[in-house]
Formats: structure tokens, C-alpha cells, sequence
């Protein structure tokens, strides 16, 4: 049958059969705290406020506005400039530190968020009702069902540890209260293995005081401390309702986290940033304070000359030398769900060479343009990293079972964290002569 083409060049395009793996979201929080939900003035407002079982769920945030509107956040403040009842004033005030952590988390960097409300800003929250639940989607269990999230923070996580009262002017905190949601928030970043905790500690301590406390949480040489963040001083802000409030900084930082992916990358330690949006550090430190809490894993904000409120800390709460640094946790994680999220093609495939070959190959690949960004150590790739899927580790048992299993070792780059300079004065040295 003749062709019914004219003459010409033609072009068929096929598929390669090449399958690539695409880098895993790095920079989305989830903020859990208090909002308070109020009767619309104007239904037909765009966008709608969230209702009170939205709330509760995790909602994702994509700007400052945003939130405000879905949170109704100007008729908060409204109702607080408006009362003259201490109980009701403390409860509204208790709904700002959630605003001022998402609004510092975009003036930093952040693009997209999101948000888990507890809707009783008068009551504490339990540890059961900080758990949540699963098929409600409450709590931290509702952010298991969100995978892109990286970060956990819970800027009113103090707050929660007690109930407002008449006979209270400002509830008192409690310290092994907060700690025991804390272990919650950890053991869900621990079990999620993709998502760190930044945690605050109490207000108005004192280096020392937070020296103790960083040795109450998890211990440093668990696994759960490589998932723990923990940043000091708070922070005095402009306040989102042009109130002066000293807040914790855990937003703010999560949105330095985003910029530094952003313009560096994850390998890069998310330190010496400035701050955007604070008006003061609720401490100003020595240098000897600072070496202490460094050395608790305690990760500090220092304002220095001519250069303003510096993130001056970038480790995690481990001990261990594969864990230490931020940036290294976050690196291993952003490469594991990488390529667990962009290999389940493989499932079902025929177990043999040709898998355990794509499989090598795209996981070489994806690796190769990680150690081309910085972000591995090495010369050359095959010093950067490994991985083996082959006839040595399938073994016929295991494919039996099966399971097809790559073996792959990453050398992630770490931060200068001390840097040493040696200066020698040279004296007495003879003049030049012509």
C-alpha cells in the first residue's frame, strides 16, 4: 500500500524506558496551635473562613493573606482591642501565637504550609487530643495523611500545657506537660522519618535554665534526638495586629529552612541567616552562654554588629556523628523519600536483572546530580556514593519472598561549624634597601 505521506522528513517519538527520580518537597511545616472560630459576618467573603470542624483538619496555607482570611484572624483581633474581661483577653491572646508562627514562616522564605487548629483556645489540649485522630484526620495523626510536610512546630504548644481561669491573670506553664507533647510530636517525626520537630523552649528562661531543660527531653544518643530541633531565644515581633508580642520562633525559623533550600539547597546548614521580621531576641547572650548551649544541642539566635539577629546554631539534639547536624538528617530524608516516592513503578515488575539494572541506574543518576550540586563529598561519584542491586544481595531467598532490595551509602557534606584560623605576628624583619 503506498505511503499517504508527501515527501518529507518525519519525526516518531517513542519512550525511552529510562525512569528518572524526581526530588521530594523540602520545605513545608505544619503548624498545630490554637484558633478560635467565629460566626462570618459576610458569608459570601472570598475566601470563606475556615468553620470549625475545618479546623481541625490539616489545612494547606499558601500565603500570609491567606491564612488571615481562612482564620479570621482581623476578627480576633477585633474582639481582643475590644474586651475588657482579663479571661477572654488571654483566651483570644493565646490564638496569636499560631498567627505570628505562620505569618514569620512566609516573611522568611516560606511558600506553603499548613495548619492543624485546636478550636478551644480556653482549655489545655491533651496528649490524646495532640495525638489525634487518624480516620478523622485530627491531631498529628491527620499529618500522616499529608506527606509533603517536612517540618512539625507547635507554637502554642506551652499554652496547651494549662486551662485559662478567673483566678489566673496568666495560667501558669508546666513543664513536664509540655514535655510529654513534645515526646508526641516526636514520636510522630520519629516514626514518619521524613519530617523534623522544631520545639521552643518554655519563655522567659535563662541560658542555664534552657541548659536543664534541652537535658530533660530525649536523650542525645536515641534515635528520636537526630528528629529534635531546639532554638533559643524567643523572639519579640511587630505583631500581625500591631501589638508588640514576644513569641517563640520556631515560624520563623521553618521559614529560614525554606529559604536556605530555596536558594542553596537541603545539604546546606540552614545557620548564619538573618531573621526576618524580629524586633529583638528576648535574650542576648556571651559567647560563653552560646558555647554551653551548643554543646546541649541547643540552637541559638545571636544579633551581631552591622549585621542584625543571626540563626547562629544548626544541629539537632544527637550526639552521634552521622546525626548532629540539620542539615544532614534533612538531606537523608529528602534522598529516601525521593527515592522510595519515585521507585513505586518497580512494584510487580518481574524480579530479574533488567529491574535490579533500571533500578541502579536511575538511583545513580539522581545521586550524580545531588553530588554535582555540593551536596556529597567526594572527588568523583564513585566516592560520593554507592549502590548495589544485583545477583550479590538478591539473593534467591529473598527474591522468593519478593523482595528486591538496593543497597545504597550516601557521604553527606557537613557544615564548617568551627572555623580556625592561626595568626602569627612576624617581627622585626629587615627593611628593603635599593
Amino acid at each position: 500500500m503506498p505511503d499517504p505521506n508527501p515527501p518529507g522528513v518525519f519525526v516518531k517519538e517513542l519512550p525511552s524506558g529510562v525512569r528518572t527520580i524526581t526530588g521530594a518537597s523540602t520545605s513545608v511545616p505544619a503548624f498545630l496551635g490554637y484558633t478560635k472560630f467565629f460566626a462570618a459576618d459576610d458569608p459570601n467573603a472570598t475566601p470563606a473562613p475556615f468553620d470549625e470542624a475545618e479546623r481541625k483538619v490539616p489545612q494547606k496555607i499558601g500565603s500570609w493573606r491567606e491564612f488571615a482570611a481562612r482564620y479570621s484572624m482581623d476578627k480576633i483581633a477585633k474582639e481582643l482591642a475590644g474586651t475588657a474581661d482579663p479571661v477572654t483577653a488571654l483566651t483570644l491572646d493565646r490564638c496569636f501565637p499560631l498567627a505570628e508562627a505562620v505569618y514569620g514562616f512566609f516573611a522568611n522564605g516560606g511558600r506553603t504550609c499548613y495548619v492543624v487548629g485546636f478550636t478551644s483556645p480556653a482549655s489545655a489540649v491533651s496528649v490524646a487530643d495532640l495525638q489525634g485522630n487518624v480516620d478523622a484526620r485530627t491531631g498529628l495523626a491527620g499529618l500522616e495523611t499529608v506527606p509533603e510536610v517536612t517540618m512539625v512546630a507547635v507554637p502554642s504548644l506551652w499554652d496547651m500545657t494549662a486551662d485559662v481561669t478567673v483566678d489566673d491573670d496568666a495560667p501558669p506553664l508546666d513543664q513536664d506537660q509540655g514535655i510529654s507533647r513534645m515526646a508526641e510530636v516526636l514520636k510522630h517525626c520519629t516514626a514518619q522519618r521524613n519530617r523534623l520537630a522544631i520545639f521552643d523552649p518554655p519563655p522567659d528562661l535563662t541560658a542555664g535554665d534552657v541548659k536543664t531543660f534541652a537535658g530533660k527531653l530525649a536523650s542525645p544518643d536515641t534515635d528520636a534526638a537526630a528528629f529534635t530541633t531546639l532554638y533559643y531565644p524567643w523572639i519579640t515581633v511587630p505583631g500581625v495586629d500591631a501589638t508588640e508580642r514576644t513569641v517563640p520562633p520556631c515560624g520563623h525559623i521553618a521559614g529560614v529552612w525554606a529559604r536556605t533550600d530555596a536558594e542553596r539547597g537541603i545539604f546546606k546548614a540552614p545557620a548564619n541567616q538573618n531573621l526576618r521580621g524580629v524586633l529583638t531576641p528576648g535574650t542576648l547572650l556571651t559567647d560563653d552562654e552560646h558555647g554551653e548551649l551548643n554543646a546541649a544541642g541547643v540552637n541559638c539566635l545571636r544579633v551581631f554588629p552591622d549585621r542584625g539577629l543571626l540563626v547562629w546554631g544548626a544541629r539537632t539534639r544527637s550526639s552521634t556523628r552521622d546525626w548532629r547536624y540539620v542539615n544532614v538528617r534533612r538531606l537523608v530524608s529528602f534522598l529516601s523519600d525521593s527515592i522510595r516516592q519515585s521507585s513505586t513503578w518497580a512494584v510487580f515488575e518481574p524480579n530479574d536483572e533488567r529491574l535490579w539494572a533500571a533500578l541502579r541506574h536511575s538511583v545513580a543518576s539522581f545521586l550524580t546530580d545531588q553530588w554535582r550540586q555540593g551536596a556529597l563529598v567526594g572527588r568523583t561519584p564513585d566516592e560520593a556514593f554507592y549502590v548495589i542491586c544485583d545477583g550479590t544481595n538478591n539473593r534467591p531467598e529473598t527474591m522468593d519472598e519478593g523482595k528486591v532490595i538496593c543497597d545504597i551509602g550516601v557521604a553527606p557534606v557537613r557544615p564548617a561549624e568551627f572555623v580556625h584560623f592561626t595568626i602569627t605576628q612576624i617581627a622585626g624583619q629587615p627593611g628593603l634597601t635599593s
